[in-house]
């Protein structure tokens, strides 16, 4: 997954829950779609990790 910002990740992210509420979506597509919010879903919480992380160290410093 490319280099992009928790802003950015979270925006997609939100997008793809919206794609996987309509309920026309066909069920390839929708199982695409999970897997894509799977990815972008794991991408966001290792930059929250990782933040936290930072803090965290500075805290203690």
């Amino acid at each position: 997954m490319d280099k992009k910002s928790f802003e950015v990740l979270l925006k997609e992210l939100e997008g793809v829950v919206k794609d996987l509420e309509n309920k026309d979506i066909p069920l390839d597509e929708a199982v695409k779609k999970y897997q894509l919010g799977l990815e972008l879903s794991k991408a966001c919480y290792q930059m929250l990790e990782e933040a936290e992380k930072l803090i965290v160290k500075e805290i203690k410093a």
